[in-house]
């Protein structure tokens, strides 16, 4: 059978105007024998096939190889769209894009049974006007670009997980938001900007035109996981050197979620179909960060632990390049949704969450 061409054209739209850009791509798809996805498959292999791929966008990081690893441990086949792909495994397989064009890749989505987008410059960093920039973007322009190529799927994915953060709640020491808590930035938390990007990004994933694709906005918490970038390391070295006191007044909230729950929670999403719309991903028992801390201290043995007050915190977080919002704003959000929902988490309590990753 002879190849078949097809045409497609995307100008993304809204804040970023003046950087639109068209882009035109000629993608040639042929069927041979011993192709993948072969001409004579009946309707039952094709369906069985599909249902067994997983996409995960920007998927090169920690929480991608950590989502990547589980799905292919239960018999996925996972494909990584990343600007340096890599073949991992011949169950993972990376596949090269540049999170804003669209290119030979969109053909994966089709018939695949999830895409995941984790795609987005990490905001940890200063924010000077170029990362602002950064930050936003790549979180905007990778979900446009996603929701373009769905749109033109013969055969869509029956869900787009897209991520999104817990940030975009309001600052708060009072009762856990909810998915229907109060959204919106607070001067006291400098949150501005972070909970800005949270509402493009979600908003993004709304304005796309997917029909037959159920959306998903993954509203995470900071995950815990053994991989490098994750914050599990860091906490932990503090907590080894006798740093690991609290920081500032130590009362602001930490939400926060097991790397084993968070991909269980991601598959719970792709299995409940009813399950569509903005859901917190995070442990049902956020905690202040001063016991957070005791807890580290107590697993490492320390009893001590120099705290960090506020202008110490300016000071590190100025020669790290980063910002103190991303330890000084107080998280507390309850996964409330999961929970109506049925979902068992193996780890709600830090405790025995700390002693699993240092296993």
């Amino acid at each position: 059978m002879s190849p078949f061409l097809v045409d497609v054209a995307f100008t993304p739209a809204g804040p970023f105007s003046g950087r639109e850009a068209m882009v035109e791509c000629r993608l040639s798809v042929g069927c041979a024998a011993s192709s993948v996805r072969e001409c004579d498959l009946s309707a039952e292999e094709r369906e069985s096939q599909f249902m067994k791929r997983i996409v995960l966008a920007g998927g090169s990081g920690f929480l991608g190889k950590t989502l990547a690893d589980y799905f292919q441990n239960n018999g996925y086949e996972v494909i990584i769209l990343t600007r340096s792909p890599q073949t991992a495994s011949p169950k993972i397989r990376g596949l090269q894009w540049n999170a804003r064009d669209l290119g030979n890749w969109i053909f994966e989505l089709e018939g695949a049974a999830a895409v995941i987008n984790l795609a987005g410059r990490s905001a940890n960093c200063r924010y000077s006007p170029a990362n602002r920039e950064l930050i936003l973007e790549s979180r905007v322009l990778s979900t446009r670009v996603l929701g373009a190529a769905i749109s033109r799927c013969k055969e869509p994915p029956r869900v787009w997980l897209n991520s999104s953060t817990a940030t975009i709640y309001q600052h708060t020491f009072g009762p856990a938001w909810a998915e229907d808590g109060v959204v919106g930035g607070t001067p006291e938390a400098s949150d501005g900007f972070s909970v800005k990007v949270a509402h493009a990004w979600e908003q993004a994933l709304h304005e796309a035109r997917v029909p037959a694709t159920r959306k998903v906005a993954l509203r995470s918490a900071m995950v815990l996981g053994d991989r490098k970038n994750s914050v599990f390391p860091v906490l932990g070295n503090l907590a080894r050197y006798g740093l690991g006191g609290k920081m500032g007044s130590g009362k602001q909230f930490v939400s926060w979620i097991h790397k084993t729950d968070f991909c269980r929670a991601i598959d719970w999403r792709i299995a409940h179909e009813e399950m569509a719309g903005a859901v917190n991903i995070a442990s049902p028992n956020p905690l202040t960060n001063a016991e957070m801390m005791k807890q580290f201290r107590d697993h490492y043995r320390r009893r001590v632990g120099l705290p960090a007050a506020h202008w110490m915190l300016a000071i590190g977080a100025f020669f790290l390049r980063t910002e103190t919002e991303l330890v000084l704003k107080s998280r507390r959000v309850i996964p409330k949704r999961l929970l109506d929902s049925g979902f068992s988490f193996r780890f709600p309590n830090l405790k025995p969450a700390l002693e699993d990753l240092a296993a």
